[in-house]
């Protein structure tokens, strides 16, 4: 046997992908242990708060081992990928074919082995007819994960009593040395003095769950004897405590990505910045027409004409007619940062979830620009391709209700912001025109502030400012 130093494994760490991320989790994994990658190649996938990357190992060699399975959430700075390089690379199949020889003989195990795996394309898979991965130190033999896994499955399903499950679960939750949670669980065991080394773990791939914990934390010191029959009953009674959820009355989804980042942010921000919202109601029957006279202009063929984009172009005037509304607060200088350019942020909802990326130097662009822009951005969104960059930085953003057919609502400020624009559902209602009630395209605009930094009196004139242009579409010319 070759003997590998700790100088020929090299570590790969999750990088931070974003500005200021702590976390990101695994997707997925292109790579197995024993196949060679070499510089540059992309190894796996993973989705920050922000958006999903793909993570290419800075060096050549042959992996060695994959210290976390796809769709565990993993710290910035954590190894994820143990690569031997240089001599330890040819080292570093010898240990496969070892842990080949300890398993059970088949008649798979009769055909000849391969001195080395070959390197394989991203997204291919690896052939699993010539080699077979080395268990990880601590491993469940196939018998005895298989019988862990249908004590633990019989126990949840109320067939069956916990106590068999219980010893055989540790090793089936562990990865090396250390069982398999998620940081947030990690620290709600710590919380409740829980010793994740002895949860039955429930999630996929042996993973220890929030439930799994607070089952833990539940249990007696000495389980009672008779507690095993109660686990046998056919069903609980309608009015006492769920010990765990009914899966076919509940779907729990975990909160995680843009999500999770979501959440974090808008509840900073609502309990950080005071809110104030403000409503108006216009007529936008100039700006309809407008948009549909571009449409026809030569100039935007090919672009993104819509009353979003007159929008954008209307809350850029207000702006440039009161720049202090784009600022921030900063807390630790006790300062308002007033922001000479306009990073506009456009809401879009995605099968990711909600993000927020913004148009740089928004205030520079003219009409036809700042269309392309907008196409950009919703076309790149859509697919899913929306970088962490083009999520950073932003100085005041608009969400468009009115698509889901909404009259408006109260916007959340993002973090760092001070002011957004929501857009209601443009509609045709009566409406009192020149002193006659006609019917006219009307919409409702509410613009949301950070009261720290805007007062009633910028906030009503940015919010009056958008109206006015809207009404009259023409004075984008005499104010822009």
């Amino acid at each position: 046997m070759t003997t590998m130093t700790d100088s020929s494994v090299r570590e790969f760490k999750m990088p931070d992908v974003g500005e200021g991320l702590t976390e990101a989790e695994i997707l997925k994994w292109y790579v197995q242990p024993g196949d060679t990658v070499t510089d540059g190649q992309v190894v796996c996938e993973v989705e920050t708060a922000k958006a999903a990357v793909e993570l290419p190992i800075p060096y050549d060699g042959v992996v060695r081992e994959l210290h976390f399975p796809e769709g565990t959430t993993v710290d910035v700075g954590t190894s994820i990928i143990a690569v031997a390089v240089g001599d330890g690379a040819a080292a570093a199949a010898e240990p496969v074919q070892e842990a080949v020889a300890d398993t059970p003989a088949t008649a798979e195990a009769e055909e000849p082995k391969p001195e080395g795996r070959q390197p394989v394309l991203v997204g291919y898979g690896v052939s699993t007819s010539s080699t077979r991965r080395r268990p990880r130190k601590g491993a469940q033999a196939p018998a005895a994960a298989q019988e862990a896994s249908a004590a633990i499955q019989a126990e949840m399903n109320g067939h069956g009593p916990a106590a068999p499950a219980a010893p055989a679960a540790p090793a089936a939750s562990v990865t090396g040395d250390r069982p398999l949670a998620k940081p947030p669980v990690r620290k709600l065991a710590k919380d409740l003095g829980v010793d994740l080394a002895t949860v039955v773990p429930s999630g996929p791939d042996g993973i220890i769950t929030r439930e799994d914990v607070h089952a833990a934390a539940a249990e007696p010191a000495t389980p009672e004897p008779q507690a095993a029959p109660a686990a046998v009953a056919p069903a609980p009674s309608p009015t006492a405590a769920p010990t765990s959820y009914d899966t076919t009355r509940e779907t729990r989804i975990p909160v995680k990505g843009v999500r999770k980042a979501t959440a974090a942010a808008m509840v900073g921000s609502a309990f950080t910045a005071p809110h104030v919202t403000e409503f108006v109601t216009v007529d936008v029957t100039r700006t309809m027409k407008l948009v549909e006279e571009l449409k026809q202009d030569k100039e935007y063929a090919g672009l993104r004409v819509n009353p979003l984009l007159l929008i954008a172009k209307a809350l850029l005037v207000a702006i440039k007619r009161n720049p202090d509304i784009n600022a921030s607060w900063d807390e630790a200088a006790q300062e308002i940062v007033v922001k000479h350019y306009v990073n506009l942020g456009i809401a879009a909802a995605t099968p990711r979830g909600l993000i927020v990326p913004n148009i740089k130097d928004a205030h520079a662009q003219t009409l036809p620009q700042l269309a392309g822009s907008l196409g950009e951005l919703v076309s790149t969104a859509r697919e899913g391709k929306t970088s962490p960059a083009a999520m950073q930085g932003g100085t005041v953003t608009i969400t468009n209700v009115g698509v889901f057919g909404v009259d408006t609502g109260t916007p959340i400020l993002n973090p760092g912001e001070s002011a957004i624009l929501a857009v209601g559902a443009i509609k045709l209602q009566p409406w009192v025109h020149k002193g006659k009630v006609k019917p006219r395209q009307v919409t409702t605009l509410a613009l949301s502030f950070d009261h720290r930094l805007v007062d009633g009196e910028l906030g009503s004139k940015v919010l009056a400012d958008v109206a006015a242009v809207l009404e009259q579409p023409k004075r984008l010319i005499s104010w822009a």
